[in-house]
């Protein structure tokens, strides 16, 4: 059991884990509130993730769909914001524990997200990253930009269509975005810039174990993102599993088919689950996680015996009108911070507590490519280009700083008259990457 809160004569403190839709629309659901709030996050900034892939192929760069927490809060003066690692939760004693320290707290909300789940095989991660961070997409930004330019200068030829053979893993948006861009940079954005490789011979295969791509959308919706995918050439394997990822190929299971598809180039979406810090939470209140690793919660969002203890967003198992999970996206989040900001207050004011809560669901987009998209607007299905412009208004108006709709809106109408993607930078290093011995000629180069 938790201790309850304790106020005394000074305002309640609450701490807030976790700076992402969830985290930041609380924060802003309580600036009136008679409350001391500090907001935890590993990172200095709100990231957009709707837009990570973007990031990862090279339409828009970091700081488009980022933003300072200090900036974006520096009018609300009843909050602070920390830069930490919490590493765990003393429920006893009511302190989150970081790595240099403890904060003390009266009110607790654990916001932290969500990661990669490779179900049960971690070690592939290392080869096939996800897409979850800003690290993340310049990693894949990295690797994508790589293919092309150790191709280049392959002196093997045959060395080239597994260099140029990109495997993406799951076909949810995620999954559906990185295809569509990576076929775009390959067939558009590359075009003339190579002279001994054909960029748009790279292959992009997006691999599936549902039966369609974007199993969660309506059917027609599905059927019409698959006939957008295989016009840009990405090769769909539905009904396909993944058996095993190696730095050189992915092995694939069709029913009892198996194949090794050599390639060097593997990118994970097929699943996700809840940060690491929910099974912290779970041991230290003794509550039971789900297959997803999320933490089940009461009807205010707070934890079985722990009144001032709340979990929202990706790491809350919530259940939706039709009895199934509610999905791990920022509406989800932003209304489960809405209702969890009004029974704060509740309590706060002796006002009675917020009705039972209930998801408006506003409907789900993805985007294939350029005025390639689909949209399921409550019930409303569009696809094509309208679903495309509708997909650019609604993430447009959802950044959170108007510099950043301002710059993302130049460089997106930049990217459809020329097709060209500014942010191509390959940066970082790019761990066991093989490099041409300086003694041997490169492809096409000192040769007669």
């Amino acid at each position: 059991m938790c201790p309850t809160m304790h106020r005394g004569d000074r305002e309640p403190h609450l701490v807030i884990i976790g700076g992402g839709f969830g985290g930041l629309e609380l924060v802003r659901n309580l600036r009136k509130a008679p409350l001391a709030i500090t907001l935890v996050d590993r990172r200095n900034y709100h990231l957009f993730q709707p837009l990570l892939y973007q990031v990862a192929t090279g339409a828009l760069s970091p700081a488009n769909i980022a933003a300072p927490l200090r900036n974006l809060l520096r009018k609300q003066r009843n909050v602070r914001v920390l830069l930490g690692d919490v590493v765990d939760i003393d429920v006893g004693s009511r302190r989150i524990v970081f790595r240099e320290g403890t904060l003390p707290f009266d009110l607790l909300v654990v916001a932290a997200g969500s990661t990669h789940s490779y179900f049960g095989h971690n070690e592939w991660e290392r080869t096939a990253p996800g897409l979850k961070s800003i690290e993340d997409a310049t990693a894949i930004r990295r690797k994508v930009l790589l293919a092309f330019a150790e191709a280049e200068k392959a002196i093997d030829p045959a060395l080239v269509p597994k260099l140029l053979t990109f495997v993406i893993c799951g076909a949810g948006p995620t999954g559906v975005e990185l295809a569509g861009a990576i076929a775009e940079i390959a067939k558009d954005t590359l075009r003339h810039e190579f002279r001994h490789i054909d960029p748009a011979s790279a292959r992009v295969v997006l691999v599936e174990a549902a039966d369609r791509v974007l199993p969660a959308y309506p059917p027609d919706l599905s059927q019409r993102a698959r006939e957008m995918l295989e016009r840009l050439g990405v090769q769909l394997r539905t009904l396909t599993r993944v058996k095993q990822v190696e730095p050189d190929h992915v092995a694939l299971q069709y029913g009892d088919r198996e194949e090794n598809l050599p390639t060097r180039r593997i990118f994970w979406a097929a699943g996700v689950e809840a940060s690491p810090l929910a099974k912290t939470l779970a041991a230290a209140s003794g509550v039971q996680l789900d297959r997803a690793g999320r933490i089940p919660v009461q009807a205010d969002f707070t934890i079985p015996g722990c009144a001032d203890i709340f979990v929202i967003g990706d790491m809350a198992l919530v259940l939706g009108a039709d009895g199934k999970p509610l999905p791990g996206v920022a509406p989800v989040a932003m209304q489960e911070a809405q209702f969890v900001g009004r029974e704060i207050m509740a309590r706060l004011t002796g006002a009675p507590p917020p009705s039972t809560f209930a998801y408006h669901d506003r409907g789900s987009m993805a985007t294939i490519g350029r005025l390639k998209a689909v949209a399921d607007l409550r019930g409303w299905h569009f696809a094509g280009a309208l679903a495309w412009f509708i997909w650019l208004f609604v993430h447009l108006m959802q950044l959170v700083q108007f510099e950043s709709r301002l710059l993302v809106l130049i460089q997106w109408t930049w990217h459809y008259f020329t097709r060209n993607r500014s942010a191509r930078l390959i940066t970082g290093e790019e761990p066991g990457t093989q490099t041409t011995d300086e003694a041997k000629p490169l492809a096409g180069v000192g040769r007669e």
